[in-house]
């Protein structure tokens, strides 16, 4: 009877014992699960990460690359001063026919004969339009070398230059592609005379805009970005943070300030097109403000980034422990001293990097500076915030619109000179938190 009974109890045990065992088991499973959702997610960011850096730095490494043709140019005074009037009159240089000069350097260099009509176009379609600008310049700067021979690397056209990196298919039929056989032997001659070869390309960093992709750069662009950023930093940085300021230390909570702070959560929100069309309407319609200039896309990316500015900063403050304020005030200080001089200094790491990322947001930004007029074709630097100028992201917007092939490695080029500045801010952010972290 015993027995029995010791066994009636020991039943029950036992299936206690199982079914935690099982419920031990599905926790764990789940947890498995749960890490492989999260590792193919990560994967899978990665993965289109990869692909997406790999097809931009892929089309636009070339870029940073231009072919040149190193040849000797005879600065012939019958083509550039044939009346030898510079010295009364020094604008005769700056009128002169250089692609002529520069086509027949090439010309002699080929061994193509200057009175061949259809070959002299054929060997001025290898060079850039553009070297009337890098000749004159030369001539300009020196009127010394008219009637001499200097050696000169030429700019080639973007279509010898895409033949150049590859980009090109030149097995396909002579008419399928905008270089012509004999063009291609040209090209194949001056290669093994050395007079040929790739060089780094500064241009794109310093060149204004053109309608030519090999003379084309982001000078203007980086510029205009500047005094953007500046403009942005000087303005929404003392605002932001003083807004955030009063609203997390002084104001008094009520549904006023309760309204505030939605508001602020909800512009966070706003699609930033709406702010270019607010840009449009005040600063330029109502204000008076001249189009393309940088001082409107500053103030319009300044109201863009108060926001992100303010809720960052807020944070920041807000993550200062009460223990600071009440050691403060109990020593004798004010309430601005205590924030002034205790508060904002702890918190300054988290705003600093909530600036650094609503900067970096602000530089990316292409739609509110394409209503105010930043899409326009500028050539030319500007020297102050109020000349016409453009934005880095809407110079990568123009060049996606081009149809001509060189154009392409322009844009992923440009494109990766962005993404250098945005790493660039972000890890700064990182930096910058990590530098000035206190631990409680």
């Amino acid at each position: 009877m015993t027995e029995v009974v010791t066994q009636g109890f020991a039943a029950p045990a036992a299936t206690k014992k199982v079914r935690r065992d099982i419920g031990i088991k599905r926790r764990y499973a789940a947890e498995r699960r749960f890490r492989t959702y999260g590792l193919a997610a990560i994967s899978f960011g990665l993965l289109f990460l990869f692909l997406l850096l790999w097809s931009v730095v892929g089309k636009g490494y070339t870029a940073f690359q231009q072919t040149m043709i190193t040849v000797p140019v005879e600065f012939s005074q019958q083509i550039i001063d044939p009346d030898n009037v510079r010295a009364q009159n020094p604008g005769k240089l700056m009128t002169a026919n250089y692609p002529v000069v520069a086509r027949n350097a090439v010309a002699k260099a080929l061994g193509v004969s200057l009175d061949d009509r259809d070959a002299l176009k054929a060997v001025n379609s290898l060079i850039s339009d553009s070297i009337r600008g890098q000749l004159r310049d030369l001539v300009v700067a020196d009127p010394s070398i008219v009637g001499t021979t200097r050696t000169v690397a030429l700019l080639a056209s973007g279509d010898l230059d895409s033949v150049v990196k590859g980009q090109v298919d030149v097995s396909v039929n002579e008419q399928n592609r905008r270089i012509s056989d004999q063009q291609l032997a040209w090209v194949k001659q001056l290669t093994d005379a050395g007079q040929l070869a790739k060089e780094s390309n500064t241009g794109i960093f310093f060149n204004g805009a053109s309608s030519r992709p090999e003379a084309a750069g982001v000078g203007v662009a980086l510029i205009g970005s500047f005094y953007m950023m500046m403009i942005v930093l000087v303005l929404s940085l003392p605002i932001g943070v003083a807004a955030s300021i009063y609203l997390e230390e002084f104001a008094p909570k009520n549904r006023l300030t309760d309204l505030i702070e939605v508001n602020i959560n909800n512009l966070a929100a706003v699609p930033s097109i709406v702010y270019g069309l607010l840009g449009l309407s005040v600063f330029i319609n109502f204000m008076g403000f001249p189009r393309s200039a940088s001082l409107v896309g500053g103030f319009v990316l300044t109201l863009m980034t108060l926001p992100t500015i303010i809720i960052a900063t807020r944070a920041a403050l807000k993550a200062v422990p009460p223990s600071i304020r009440a050691a403060a005030l109990g020593l004798g200080a004010s309430k601005m001293q205590t924030i002034f001089h205790h508060v904002l200094p702890l918190a300054m790491p988290g705003i600093l990097t909530g600036t650094i990322i609503g900067l970096a947001h602000a530089l990316g930004e292409t739609a509110p500076l394409l209503l105010i007029g930043m899409v326009a074709f500028v050539a030319n630097y500007p020297t102050t915030p109020m000349d016409p100028s453009t934005a880095l992201p809407v110079q990568i917007y123009m060049w996606a619109n081009e149809a001509e092939r060189a154009f392409v490695e322009r844009t992923s080029g440009a494109i990766i000179i962005l993404l250098m500045f945005l790493i660039v801010m972000n890890v700064g952010a990182i930096l910058l938190r990590r530098r000035f972290e206190r631990r409680w």
